[in-house]
């Protein structure tokens, strides 16, 4: 059960207007998550934009992008983040073994040597937050540096959903909304 009530999208003509863009740019839906940041509209106005441009705007293929999400709700345990994500994923071209390998990445077949690169650099700058050269270096033969920047803005990104998920006990999509 969530530690802080949903926020009302019903509090204020601007709080109704943020939640209608929401839905807009969300496919109709009002996800758990958007809900609890009602509580702060700027913070909920702020993230949107963010995650708007990293989910839509970006150069970096989906394949990659759903990759990174769902391996930093695995290292981080944010099961909420793991089960919204594993559709787009699938819809992105990951395949289920790819998703099942997630847990053992390092020893997979079925991954590709970008998408290895790519969960490298997910798993250090998530564990550890510094990454070594060796790692960053990995991504060069297969990036150019737009897409380095937008890797590393999903993955930092991705490492606050999970945390603000986890923190505030945000429910899964059945048990609310």
């Amino acid at each position: 059960m969530a530690r802080l009530a949903y926020g009302d999208e019903n509090s204020s003509p601007a709080v109704r207007a943020l939640a209608n863009q929401i839905r807009k740019e969300r496919d109709g839906r009002m996800l758990n998550l958007y809900s609890m940041l009602l509580n702060a509209p700027p913070v909920a106005e702020g993230w949107l934009a963010l995650f708007t441009a990293i989910r839509q705007q970006c150069t970096l293929r989906g394949d990659y992008r759903e990759l990174v999400i769902l391996r930093v709700a695995l290292l981080n345990g944010a099961s909420y983040e793991y089960q919204v994500h594993v559709p787009f994923a699938l819809r992105e071209g990951v395949t289920q073994a790819q998703l099942d390998t997630l847990d053992r990445w390092q020893d997979s077949a079925v991954l590709t040597p970008a998408q290895r690169a790519v969960l490298a650099y997910t798993d250090s700058m998530t564990r550890d937050i510094h990454v070594p050269d060796a790692v960053f270096e990995g991504l060069r033969g297969h990036f150019n540096q737009r897409e380095i920047v937008e890797l590393t803005a999903t993955i930092g990104g991705y490492n606050l959903v999970s945390r603000f998920l986890e923190a505030l006990a945000v429910d899964p999509e059945s048990a609310h909304g």
